[in-house]
C-alpha cells in the first residue's frame, strides 16, 4: 500500500513536518521533526533561495524521527499573506451554475485576475450570513506565481505535491472539534516573522488577517534595549519572557510597545469581524499557537487585553490517539499546528489506488 502523504509547514524561517499511519484504529505519529532555514532563504512567502529549501527538505526526511518517513508525496502549507479567504453568499443554484457564479465573485472581491490564482470553493452546510434563501461558500484563493514556485521546489527536492492549504485552514482543522459548533474562535498564529489571526464560526474559517508583528521583534526590542547580541536577547526571551507588567520591570518596558502594536492589531481584526462581517455577536474563545506562542507570560497578557480567558491550543481533540500519549510534547504541540493539520489532511482524504 503506498503511504499517506505527510504535512509539511513550510515557513519564512523553519520546515516542520508530521507524518501519520492509522494503526489498529489509532492515528498514531510515526515521525516528525523540524529544520531551521538560513535567513532570507524564504521571506512573505516568497522563496528567494530554493537551492536552501531542497537541502532543508533532505535534511528534515533524513532526520526526522522516531521512525523514518516511507513516504514522498505531500500536503504542503501557503503563506497566509498571499491567500484570499472569502465567504460568499450564493442563489440556490445548480454546481455548474455554482461553478461560473464563483468565478465572477472573485474577479469581484480579490485584487488579483482570474487567470492570476488558483482557487478552491467548498458549499457549506450552514447559512452563515443569515441571508434568506442564499447558501454560504468558503472561497480560497491564492497568486499562481506563489503555488507555482512552491511546486518547482518540492518537486527538486523528490517530493510529490498532493495538495496544498492555507496555513489558517490547516490550523481550523486541528485545533477546533468537528462537532458542528456555533462558538466563534480567535486562533492567534504568533510566529518568527508574522502574527496570523483567524477566527473560525464552528469549526469553518471565516476572517483571517497577518501582520507584520513576530516573536523576533520582541527579541530585537530586547536586544537593543539591554544592548546585547540578538542569540543572547533570544535565550533570555526564552528564559524570562515578557517579564512583568508590575513593578515597572525593565524587561516587560522593553517589549511592551511590540505588545502593545499586537493588542491593537488584534483588537482591530476582531472588531472588523464583529462590526462588518457581523458573522457572529462575540468572540467565544481565544487559543494561542505558534512557534512564539511559549513566551512566558504572553498568555495572560493577551487574556488582561481581551478581556477574556485564552488557552494554548490542543491538537489532538481530532486525532484518534485511545489511551496513548502524544509522541510530540505540549510544549511543543503548538509549534507543528500547521503540520499536524496537513497531515491529518492526508488522512482523512487519501485514496487507495486501485
Amino acid at each position: 500500500m503506498t503511504p499517506r502523504p505527510f504535512g509539511l509547514d513550510l515557513s519564512d524561517l523553519s520546515l516542520k513536518m508530521v507524518f501519520l499511519e492509522e494503526e489498529s484504529g489509532r492515528d498514531t505519529i510515526v515521525s516528525y521533526g523540524s529544520v531551521n532555514l538560513p535567513l532570507e532563504t524564504v521571506s512573505d512567502g516568497k522563496i528567494l533561495k530554493q537551492e536552501a529549501v531542497v537541502s532543508g527538505v533532505h535534511t528534515l526526511l533524513a532526520t526526522a524521527g522516531p521512525k523514518s518517513v516511507r513516504s514522498r508525496q505531500v500536503f504542503c502549507s501557503l503563506p497566509e499573506t498571499k491567500a484570499f479567504l472569502r465567504i460568499l453568499s450564493l442563489p440556490t443554484m445548480s454546481p455548474e451554475e455554482m461553478g461560473e457564479a464563483i468565478k465572477w465573485e472573485i474577479e469581484a472581491n480579490i485584487p488579483l485576475s482570474l487567470d492570476q490564482v488558483y482557487y478552491d470553493y467548498h458549499p457549506l452546510g450552514r447559512n452563515i450570513t443569515r441571508e434568506s434563501g442564499k447558501v454560504s461558500v468558503l472561497v480560497v484563493a491564492v497568486s499562481r506565481s506563489v503555488v507555482d514556485q512552491f511546486v518547482a521546489t518540492l518537486e527538486a527536492a523528490g517530493l510529490e505535491v498532493v495538495g496544498f492549504e492555507t496555513e489558517s485552514i490547516a490550523q481550523a482543522r486541528i485545533l477546533l472539534p468537528e462537532e458542528e459548533s456555533d462558538a466563534t474562535t480567535l486562533i492567534i498564529d504568533l510566529g518568527d516573522r508574522r502574527t496570523s489571526f483567524l477566527i473560525a464560526l464552528g469549526n469553518i474559517p471565516v476572517f483571517t488577517s497577518s501582520i507584520p508583528l513576530s516573536s523576533q521583534m520582541i527579541t530585537d526590542a530586547i536586544s537593543k534595549g539591554m544592548r546585547i547580541p540578538f542569540e543572547e536577547a533570544e535565550r533570555l526571551k526564552i528564559s524570562e519572557g515578557i517579564g512583568s507588567p508590575v513593578k515597572g520591570d525593565p524587561l516587560f518596558r522593553m517589549v511592551e510597545p511590540v505588545l502593545e502594536s499586537l493588542s491593537v492589531e488584534m483588537e482591530r481584526s476582531v472588531e472588523f469581524y464583529l462590526n462588518t462581517l457581523r458573522y457572529s455577536a462575540a468572540v467565544d474563545r481565544v487559543i494561542l499557537c505558534g512557534g512564539g506562542s511559549n513566551m512566558r507570560g504572553l498568555l495572560p497578557y493577551l487574556a488582561r487585553k481581551l478581556g477574556k480567558p485564552v488557552e494554548f491550543g490542543n491538537p489532538w481533540v481530532n486525532l484518534r490517539m485511545g489511551n496513548s500519549l502524544p509522541l510530540i510534547n505540549k510544549k511543543q504541540s503548538v509549534q507543528y499546528s500547521t503540520a499536524l493539520g496537513l497531515a491529518l489532511r492526508g488522512m482523512s482524504n487519501y485514496e487507495n489506488p486501485a
